[in-house]
């Protein structure tokens, strides 16, 4: 039985309404029949702490197969990135998004060519816009209604690949670089989605599942005809440390593609929220990852990736403009910015591009999502970073 997150179809359910499909537990048990009811919100977040699942084939019977969950993404994967509008590129990361989902869905009998769409899209994306692809990471507005294993999967990738970049590694490097990341913790990836809902303490089994998921998640790559052993090696390897004291096996003769996945993994949980913690600045978690990898050039390069102020962080300009990072600016505290709001606090109807280095346009404080005075969805993200002239 195949089967996909109950989060991935959370946009589809109604509360108070007949389920269209039947609910499953983590280990398939059916907990709600085709027919039975949610009854309410605390009902289905209860589901998705357990991490529900729904079965393939019964989605595909209802949706059909053509539907976006299921269908490959719209254009060919080979197409150049520049033919991608910034108006596509909302729809064309949630396509993504599905596609990277169903690659690391738990019992994926396809999972090798699953992954190398997956991964050919991620690519063609970050090619298209590597600050729109560092920006989901940074944000701190998470979407509740995403699966964490899903995402993390996805941001640690994004890092990687674009540490890789700066590396100066080939594109073959940048590809393995990227597909180790999505796939570190494949063993584990439903059980992160319960774990960024679980407030009570780890159970004994699930620090055995953590513990033992690096091997793990190998060997499930290995039984889908995965070969590449830097790639293999680099997800056994990215809980270990130069000073013995990682897991699984204590190794301290390390690849760096090992511990690249190391230092992105530990990065880009620390940007997101969790039931028992607020999501930490990206400045905050770059500091912190700078003093456990004690100067690492693979650190180094994982934080010059992301720069001082990352593409998508908001900031207030000394002009009293509001505005978006696009990216980095000649020097690292002089970024690019798109100001979204006039003097006053109202909105552009379009963004206007600001050089930081000005005196009058320096920044002069870095907002969270919520501060900000404008509400800046993806598409309007997209459009300022797209448009961005330098």
């Amino acid at each position: 039985m195949q089967i996909l997150p109950l989060d991935l179809v959370r946009l589809r359910l109604q509360i108070g309404v007949p389920l269209p499909f039947g609910v499953r537990s983590a280990d398939k048990t059916l907990l709600l029949a085709c027919g039975q009811v949610i009854h309410d919100d605390a009902q289905l977040e209860e589901l998705l702490s357990r991490g529900a699942v729904v079965e393939l084939a019964e989605l595909k019977a209802l949706f059909g197969p053509d539907d976006p969950l299921f269908a490959v993404p719209s254009g060919s994967p080979d197409s150049p990135p520049e033919s991608l509008p910034a108006a596509q590129l909302p729809r064309r990361w949630s396509e993504c998004a599905t596609r990277v989902a169903a690659a690391l869905a738990p019992d994926l009998l396809q999972r090798q060519g699953a992954l190398a769409l997956a991964t050919r899209n991620l690519e063609l994306l970050m090619e298209r816009s590597t600050g729109l692809a560092l920006s989901q990471i940074v944000r701190q507005e998470r979407n509740e209604q995403a699966h964490y294993g899903v995402t993390h999967a996805m941001n640690a990738a994004i890092a990687c690949r674009a540490a890789a970049q700066t590396l100066g590694w080939s594109q073959p490097q940048r590809q393995r670089a990227l597909q180790a990341a999505l796939t570190m913790n494949l063993s584990i990836v439903d059980l992160q989605g319960r774990l960024a809902h679980q407030v009570s303490p780890l159970t004994a089994k699930q620090r055995q599942l953590i513990q033992e998921h690096p091997l793990r998640s190998a060997e499930m790559l290995e039984a889908a005809g995965i070969d590449d052993a830097q790639w293999l090696g680099a997800v056994r390897e990215h809980h270990e440390s130069p000073d013995g004291k990682g897991y699984p096996t204590g190794a301290t003769e390390l690849d760096e593609l090992g511990q690249l996945l190391r230092f992105a993994d530990i990065y880009t949980a620390l940007l997101s929220r969790r039931a028992t913690r607020a999501a930490m600045s990206a400045r905050d978690a770059a500091r912190e990852i700078y003093e456990l990898a004690a100067g690492s050039a693979l650190c180094q390069a994982l934080i010059k990736s992301f720069g001082v102020f990352p593409p998508g962080s908001f900031v207030r300009l000394a002009s009293d403009e509001v505005g978006v990072v696009t990216g980095n600016g000649t020097r690292a505290y002089h970024p690019r910015v798109a100001v979204l709001t006039r003097t006053d606090g109202q909105a552009r109807r379009m963004p206007a591009w600001r050089d930081t280095a000005a005196e009058s346009h320096r920044i002069v404080a870095l907002l969270s999502e919520a501060a900000m005075p404008i509400r800046v969805d993806f598409a309007a993200l997209a459009c300022a970073i797209d448009g961005d002239p330098g």
